[in-house]
């Protein structure tokens, strides 16, 4: 974000020849309130300026992606699960069961009852992690001897790079003695590792979404604080803009030379995706919430799965069978899911989208049963459809590629993809993974209002071009350069006009 800084005298711009503007008072007051606010926000403009060129290659605050972990995730070894969901649940006194995983925890299978972790071999809840199993688990995860990690302290309060995982907390340090200069953090609750940062992803982040979001952590602990700061800092900064893009045009006559007509030209050209810029940046606050909209469709994911999952239904794991379900593929997690009244598992290997394996009843028992066509759009509809009876549907349509509202530039976001329109007052759009039968995301009128007005001013994502790099690349750098370099001069020009002042004075 930047601002069109002035520095101009009192009675006639600095370096300008001539004025015509016919309201000299009020001239004077807008200039002189565009000069003093732009002098005490002008680096902060040129800061979110560059650190935004940045963010479109360094993106967010380091991740540690479900992809990633799963990539360094051992296979899961059924041959020793002795204990099936529903006798782990009971043993381990789980009544409230929420997401079901199994998965590999300390080498050994585990299901995870929510936060609860109940080991699949003996039924034992999984201990508080400690220094030394901690280290353990950052060996493993990253593939080296436990002597070259390092325990730096159990955190009972963020640091700069998890304060996106604060209900995680406590969390353990490690700090491993490689060429990345890695750190990982492992849950005490868990043993999840909870973030992951290298060297790299540390000092990307200070150049992009630490200064883009002013993401320092003595501020951000305080989230009241910090959203207060980002909100009168934007606010500010859009009457800023506004100032420069009336002067632009009043001041259009005027003759300027050296670095205030640099000044006033790049002004001219970005101010417009200036004031879009910090206005959108403001929105993002959500002043006076904005753009929340109730909508419809609170039992939508009790519709799609038929009720509550019931573990009873998930026979004992043999490992025989999995196998050749599964053609030899080896499972990393296995999720319990219910979907259209029926049990499933959503078996993930690491690679590509998750596979879907029902259990099925015979004669003689309970068999495995890979399903690689997804649910028919009817079905899914109708189930959708009685859990909004106020509203019909009105329009179901099976998407295979994204669109304005659904849209995603990494591997995440399923396709092809159910959207349903319904019409309600609120016309309220889900989109709905026809493979898992799950809503992956939804949007009101007011949440569609807000990905224009917020992202694609923003971030300027408007499907004609987002997608079509480098061509959105070239057009978002050279404004935010454009921008970057109106409000150095600025900068320069009024504290060099204020440093005379003083003098006089």
């Amino acid at each position: 974000m930047t601002v069109i800084l002035t520095a101009i005298q009192s009675d006639l711009p600095e370096g300008a020849i001539g004025c015509t503007f016919p309201m000299p008072r009020l001239r004077k007051w807008l200039i002189l309130s565009h000069r003093y606010l732009g002098v005490a926000l002008g680096l902060l403009f040129v800061v979110w300026f560059l650190s935004g060129i940045a963010m479109m290659y360094a993106g967010a605050m380091p991740e540690l992606t479900p992809e990633e972990r799963l990539a360094r995730t051992p296979p899961l070894d059924l041959g020793r699960v002795t204990l099936t969901p529903a006798d782990a649940a009971m043993q381990a006194g789980v009544r409230r069961t929420g997401r079901v995983v199994l998965r590999t925890v300390l080498d050994r299978p585990a299901y995870r009852f929510g936060a609860v972790t109940v080991f699949a071999d003996t039924g034992e809840a999984l201990p508080e992690i400690g220094p030394a199993e901690a280290t353990g688990i950052a060996a493993r995860f990253l593939g080296l001897p436990a002597s070259q990690l390092r325990h730096a302290g159990l955190l009972e309060d963020a640091d700069q790079w998890t304060l996106g995982q604060r209900r995680q907390l406590p969390l353990h340090k490690l700090v491993a003695d490689d060429d990345r200069r890695t750190e990982l953090y492992v849950s005490e609750e868990t043993g999840d590792i909870a973030m992951l940062t290298t060297r790299g992803t540390r000092a990307l982040a200070w150049v992009a979404a630490i200064p883009h979001w002013l993401y320092l952590t003595p501020l951000r602990r305080n989230d009241l604080l910090w959203r207060q700061t980002i909100f009168w800092t934007s606010g500010v900064g859009v009457a800023l803009a506004v100032l420069g893009l009336v002067l632009a045009f009043t001041q259009y006559r005027v003759q300027y030379a050296g670095l205030m007509r640099w000044h006033y030209v790049s002004g001219v050209i970005v101010g417009v995706f200036t004031a879009t810029w910090v206005f959108s940046g403001w929105l993002s606050m959500q002043p006076w919430d904005w753009s929340l909209q109730e909508g419809v469709g609170a039992g939508m994911r009790q519709a799609l799965s038929g009720g509550s999952l019931e573990l009873s239904h998930f026979p004992p794991f043999d490992p025989g069978a999995w196998e050749q379900t599964l053609d030899g593929r080896h499972p990393k997690e296995i999720e319990l899911l219910r979907i259209q009244g029926e049990p499933y598992y959503a078996v993930r290997t690491g690679e590509g989208q998750p596979l879907l394996v029902g259990v099925i009843a015979t004669d003689a028992g309970v068999a495995l049963r890979r399903r690689p066509e997804p649910f028919s759009v009817e079905s899914l509809r109708a189930r959708a459809q009685e859990a909004v009876p106020e509203a019909s549907v009105a329009s179901a349509d099976l998407l295979p590629e994204f669109d304005a509202y659904y849209y995603s530039r990494n591997p995440r976001a399923p396709l092809p993809v159910l959207r349903l329109k319904f019409a309600d007052r609120d016309a309220t759009w889900f989109y709905i993974d026809p493979r898992l039968g799950q809503v992956v995301a939804r949007f009101t009128r007011r949440e569609r209002a807000e990905r224009w007005i917020y992202h694609g001013l923003h971030s300027l994502d408007f499907p004609f071009w987002y997608f079509r790099r480098p061509l959105w690349d070239i057009v978002v750098i050279a404004l935010c350069l454009g921008g970057a370099l109106s409000s150095g001069i600025g900068l320069f020009v009024g504290l060099r006009r204020m440093k005379r002042w003083m003098w006089r004075t």
